[in-house]
């Protein structure tokens, strides 16, 4: 865990090896002048769920909520979502897009990000990926090789989703 008092710069990246396929996350913490890279992946996934998950396991490695976080994304996806206010919009809709016609994708991802944000007051940035930007290099290459390693685990939320829950409608006489 990577403890600071001033502000921390989250680096992320996703990586699918086919999509959906085998996928890798790698992430930068960097803090204090001190950095942390972790690194993970799963047996099958899609890319958009290893950019998301990158950042929440990021933000969950910080622990304790802090003030000034900042995360850069080469992910247009998970930038212009939270920074948009659209994966707020499709909470608020349950998780309905397109007016309600649509259901959203990745709510299972999306919902865990959203309360992690507002825990840690995160903001997005946007970083061309495989440009110049060494630290998103970095999680490109983790990310890369995190896909590769034998034996990934399953991505629950890909492989086996949640069935949605059934609206119940009351009747009359129920509470009675």
């Amino acid at each position: 865990m990577l403890n600071s008092s001033g502000e921390i710069a989250i680096y992320t990246d996703g990586a699918c090896q086919a999509n959906p396929g085998p996928g890798g996350y790698g992430i930068v913490l960097i803090a204090d002048g001190r950095r942390q890279e972790i690194s993970g992946g799963f047996r099958k996934t899609t890319n958009n769920r290893m950019e998301l998950f990158s950042v929440i396991r990021a933000l969950r490695e910080l622990g304790r909520p802090h003030g000034q976080v900042t995360v850069y994304s080469d992910s247009q996806y998970v930038v212009n979502m939270i920074n948009g206010g659209y994966a707020r919009q499709w909470q608020r809709n349950g998780w309905k897009r397109n007016g309600g016609k649509d259901p959203a994708l990745n709510p299972d991802l999306w919902g865990d990000l959203l309360d992690l944000c507002a825990a840690h007051e995160a903001k997005f940035v946007w970083v061309r990926g495989h440009a110049d930007n060494k630290e998103n290099s970095r999680c490109d290459e983790l990310a890369v090789a995190a896909r590769q390693v034998a034996g990934l685990p399953v991505d629950e939320g890909y492989e086996k989703p949640a069935a949605p829950a059934k609206p119940t409608q009351l009747s009359l006489f129920d509470g009675m």
